[in-house]
């Protein structure tokens, strides 16, 4: 827990990030209520940035996954500039991850089998709502919502097109231990000619 005295160094953590991340994820599932939740940070053509929370649907070493309306402004700024950073913060461990890289589409496929795993709420609010958009009132948007609910009930939902999901692939990861009096415990993985490589940040 914060202040527990935990000390993060380059010898102690795993040489593999994503086996360290994971063993990092399980605890604060422990403790946190939604550990998946984490910042995304992008930039559009013009380089201004973005950051907002969405949710980590799938992780491996294969990257990050998340998903989200292609035509909202996340969608847009990675269609004019593939990259993005991530951010996990457990406050409750007095921890945070840092993961940076290239974004890809993932796969149709992909896309389908995690939209028909949504609850049918979930699958109506993602058809009803056009992300980002100027909308007249949140009288509107409940009104569209049960409208398709009506129309669609006790049909398959199908993905729409604008809907999908990215996958972040690290090409950096840094992990965060708070310390005492500030100094705390950055170790940074960058890769190397044979694998991950790791070293001390000054905080």
């Amino acid at each position: 827990m914060v202040g527990d005295g935990t000390v993060l160094d380059v010898e102690s953590v795993d040489p593999d990030p994503f086996v360290q991340f994971g063993r990092w994820y399980d605890e604060a599932a422990a403790v946190v209520t939604q550990p998946e939740a984490m910042a995304l940070a992008t930039a559009g053509a013009d380089g201004r940035p973005s950051v907002r929370m969405v949710l980590l649907k799938g992780w491996g070493p294969d990257g990050f996954t998340f998903f989200t309306n292609y035509g909202s402004r996340k969608g847009r700024d990675l269609r004019a500039n593939p990259q993005a950073a991530l951010l996990f913060h457990w406050e409750a461990l007095g921890r945070q991850v840092r993961v940076d890289g290239p974004v890809h589409p993932v796969g149709a496929d992909e896309s389908d089998a995690y939209f028909a795993s949504r609850p049918f709420g979930s699958q109506i609010g993602a058809i009803a709502s056009r992300q980002g958009e100027v909308i007249e009132s949140r009288a509107a948007l409940h009104e569209r919502a049960a409208r398709l609910s009506a129309e669609l009930a006790g049909s398959p939902v199908s993905r729409p097109g604008w809907w999908g999901g990215y996958r972040l692939v690290p090409l950096a990861f840094e992990l965060w231990q708070q310390g005492t009096d500030r100094l705390h415990d950055r170790v940074r993985y960058l890769p190397g000619a044979t694998g991950w490589e790791r070293d001390r940040l000054q905080p």
